[in-house]
């Protein structure tokens, strides 16, 4: 890997933010101080990105000249958190951003209740009808982080939907439940959802039901046994079913061509709330055609001389619609160097290499306990920057030499 010579090399810093640690900005800012250390006259271009996990809602609030607006809601467990919708500034109908991680994240489950047949989405519902209430017309809703494996049957309730078993008894929340559920009745849901858009920001890669299905891939990261997970599995399939048909003919005008809501792109987005507001008419996007949308990340990376992209963890996931897969795709195809910067690296890690990457590393300095990790990340991203940079520096100065 070399950079390419001019008077001020240009550095593009792309990363995602850091889990429970460090939003995207601040990571970016982290990257740029190891930077500066050895090339402090560098041309850094900071682009810190989001995925409609943590951070997406103030992100795209401050990118567009917008503003947060304070909620309390029904956080995964089932008490109140302090959360927060976004409106976003410009021209066109107003747009409420929704971020599921701020109201159904993981982060908000605390380690000894991370049981994802009882967490729920309620408080994503709740969002939603906040930003309706206070006049939105076109919603965003970023899928991200979840800590929820429900099929947004939590969402729905709260929006005024009734989920019940064989006895007409109301479903309790949580994707434990799904398979009890019987029948769904439609006819108290907000009127307003039926002329108001809804997009929802998903990986594509996500889907509900079958061998890749969203309890199975992440299910056991949230804390769910290999029991847990087959009757998270079986509960999802049952949604789907009556999704199918006691929600969706309802709202057949506003969905258009129906979707297959058990295995189409991004039904499985987080644990299945993707599925659930697919039901009521949203329409289901890959996220970086929506989160990156003003941006003009393809031209910004294509003038940089190098790309530094980072995110928490680097494994087998990460070339299945993660920031680092997505920025290397974009600056492969202009012909620029990227280097991955990671928490972690496990398993299925070199599998990015065949997405553009040309290298990457991980940012602990010696083995350690993830508590101290997450403490300590915004220093360990500036140490490791600079090594990276000396690295490479070390190299431009031979590779003369071994053309020699």
């Amino acid at each position: 890997m070399t950079l390419r010579t001019r008077p001020a090399h240009r550095i593009a810093i792309a990363p995602s933010g850091f889990k429970e640690s460090l939003s995207a900005a601040r990571v970016a800012e982290a990257i740029a101080v190891g930077v500066r250390r050895v090339i402090p006259d560098a041309d850094l271009d900071l682009i810190p990105l989001v995925d409609g996990g943590e951070g997406t809602a103030e992100a795209l609030a401050l990118a567009g000249g917008g503003r947060l607006v304070p909620v309390t809601a029904t956080g995964p467990v089932g008490e109140p958190v302090a959360s927060h919708f976004a409106f976003l500034g410009g021209p066109g109908p107003l747009t409420a951003v929704v971020e599921m991680a701020a109201v159904a994240g993981l982060a908000l489950v605390p380690p000894g209740l991370r049981h994802p047949g009882a967490t729920t989405t309620y408080g994503v519902g709740e969002l939603i009808r906040a930003a309706l209430d206070a006049g939105a017309r076109r919603i965003l809703i970023g899928c991200g982080d979840s800590g929820t494996s429900d099929g947004g049957a939590g969402a729905l309730q709260a929006l005024g939907a009734r989920l019940t078993d064989r006895h007409g008894r109301e479903l309790r929340r949580g994707g434990g439940a799904l398979h009890e559920l019987e029948r769904i009745d439609p006819s108290g849901l907000d009127p307003r959802l039926a002329r108001t858009e809804l997009l929802v920001a998903c990986n594509p890669y996500n889907v509900l039901c079958g061998k890749r299905g969203v309890a199975r891939v992440f299910g056991p990261q949230k804390g769910a046994t290999p029991a847990e997970v087959e009757l998270l599995s079986a509960g999802l399939e049952r949604l789907a079913d009556v999704l199918t048909r006691d929600l969706a003919p309802a709202f057949a005008p506003t969905i258009g061509t129906p979707i297959d809501l058990r295995t189409a792109p991004g039904t499985g987005a987080s644990g299945g709330l993707g599925a659930g507001l697919a039901a009521v008419g949203a329409r289901l996007l890959p996220r970086y055609d929506v989160l990156l949308d003003g941006l003009d990340l393809d031209a910004r990376l294509a003038r940089a001389d190098f790309v530094i992209t980072a995110e928490g963890a680097l494994d087998h996931q990460t070339v299945r619609g993660k920031i680092p897969a997505e920025v290397a795709r974009r600056a492969h195809a202009a012909g620029v160097p990227v280097l991955v910067l990671a928490g972690t690296i496990g398993p299925g890690a070199q599998d990015v290499r065949a997405v553009g990457v040309d290298a990457y590393s991980s940012i602990l300095p010696a083995p350690m306990t993830l508590v101290e990790a997450i403490g300590r990340s915004g220093e360990f991203l500036a140490d490791a920057t600079e090594r990276a940079m000396r690295i490479m520096a070390l190299g431009t100065r031979l590779a003369p030499l071994a053309a020699a």
